[in-house]
């Protein structure tokens, strides 16, 4: 459903359905806002929550893994998913390390570096998405884990941080209006990605390949093309985390960027359920994003073991998929119920 129908639907729709709309829409914020809430007034952990030092840690220590989902909504907006963005992002962060710490580059060269191979490594996804017509799950998952065995070889499992200059490691930690750095850069980030995805033609024609790819090809968009195009901005938004992700641990390795594959695909199917339900979406990301930020922080406050972090991202990810299948399944029996009441109607 484009957006001009839902529009449309909104206005002719019935009051009941409409408040039913909007709930939808608002559940994910709404239950983020209660969430805070009860950690902030339970005695346990209220002080702590409350805390300046603590609001910092949870604003700043989102951004790479809101990044990366991010990087996995563009392709996702058209149909296709990218498992493989973590991996990139790990490409990116040891290139970035590699190039200041043991070959003497500057840090803008290391960055703009890391960039470029993010976005190589989504131009090999569109190669084979797109023009050898593989899977995309499966082709994906495939480089996620071929990007994986690679790195781990590159660096003998060791991490690389020598030379790595103390003012970009410090980075992460400066702020802005007492709020740090990284969280301005996932902001600024966001808004442009929705901007391209929401406000641009080609965003558009995104989400109609992502709603009726056919219908798409018939209309006269090239797909094919488009949805190449959309695993090389996921590549390069890849190359952004993994730049982000060399300053905040001060070097690179392996195993770290790839660690947040899980809490990525979480706060994307999560948003799914939220601001546009059934579709993905960037603010509805972002507050999935916080949504299991706020949790795991104030379960973690709770002294609640830290393999809790694991099973909530991995349920988020089972009940946000299952809120997406479940209201997609409302809405088509609520369509065909308006359809045949008009067909009625009319005859």
């Amino acid at each position: 459903m484009t957006d001009t129908a839902e529009l449309a639907h909104e206005r002719t729709a019935p009051p009941d359905l409409n408040i039913r709309g909007y709930i939808e829409k608002s559940g994910l914020p709404i239950f983020l806002v209660l969430l805070i809430a009860v950690f902030a007034l339970m005695p346990s952990t209220g002080q702590q929550f409350r805390s300046l030092l603590n609001i910092q840690n949870v604003l700043g220590y989102q951004s790479v893994t809101g990044l990366i989902a991010l990087a996995m909504v563009i392709p996702l907006v058209a149909g296709y998913f990218d498992l493989s963005v973590a991996a990139i992002a790990g490409l990116a962060n040891v290139t970035v390390a590699s190039l200041i710490s043991q070959h003497g580059q500057p840090v803008v060269v290391a960055l703009i570096a890391g960039l470029l191979v993010g976005a190589l490594a989504g131009a090999v996804n569109a190669v084979l998405v797109s023009g050898f017509n593989l899977d995309p799950f499966i082709a994906t998952l495939g480089t996620y884990i071929f990007w994986a065995g690679a790195l781990a070889l590159y660096t003998g499992g060791q991490t690389i941080s020598n030379n790595i200059p103390l003012d970009f490691s410090l980075w992460t930690t400066q702020r802005l209006l007492l709020i740090p750095l990284p969280f301005w850069l996932l902001v600024v980030v966001a808004i442009i990605v929705w901007y391209f995805l929401n406000q641009v033609p080609f965003g558009r024609k995104l989400a109609a390949i992502g709603s009726n790819e056919p219908a798409a090809k018939l209309a006269g968009i090239r797909t094919r093309r488009s949805v190449a195009l959309t695993f090389v901005l996921s590549g390069l938004l890849a190359g952004v985390a993994g730049g982000l992700l060399t300053s905040s641990n001060g070097g690179g390795d392996a195993t770290s960027a790839i660690s947040y594959l899980f809490p990525s695909l979480a706060a994307v199917f999560l948003g799914r359920t939220a601001i546009r339900p059934g579709h993905y979406n960037v603010w509805g990301t972002m507050f999935g994003l916080f949504l299991v930020a706020v949790a795991v922080n104030g379960f973690t406050l709770l002294g609640v073991a830290s393999s809790v972090t694991q099973m909530f991202n991995g349920g988020a990810l089972i009940v946000s998929v299952a809120i997406a299948t479940l209201s997609a399944s409302a809405r088509e029996r609520k369509a065909r119920k308006m359809q045949l009441e008009k067909l009625r109607a009319s005859s």
